[in-house]
């Protein structure tokens, strides 16, 4: 799990917490936050998200361009290979 310590992490989270997370579990999902390196974010799917086609497109790019917008204009988002 990431490391919740650094501040950047905590704003990140929180406007996951916020904008995503509500939206996500309203469909039986939800995700996790596995690492914050160099403006790369790696998440991993929960429930529901795990096994939809549609986390891998549409989920994803909506949760990259949220933090784009909220956070920082230059972060990626990924999905953990793990």
């Amino acid at each position: 799990m990431a490391n919740t310590q650094n501040p950047e992490l905590e704003k990140i989270n929180g406007i996951i917490d916020r904008e995503i997370r509500p939206f996500l579990q309203r469909d039986g999902g939800d995700l996790q936050v596995i690492s914050f390196e160099n403006n790369i974010l790696t998440i991993s799917y929960h429930g529901a998200c795990g096994c939809c086609p549609h986390s891998k497109m549409g989920t994803l790019m909506m949760i990259e361009e949220v933090l784009k917008e909220r956070y920082n204009q230059n972060i990626k988002v990924k999905i953990s290979e793990e």
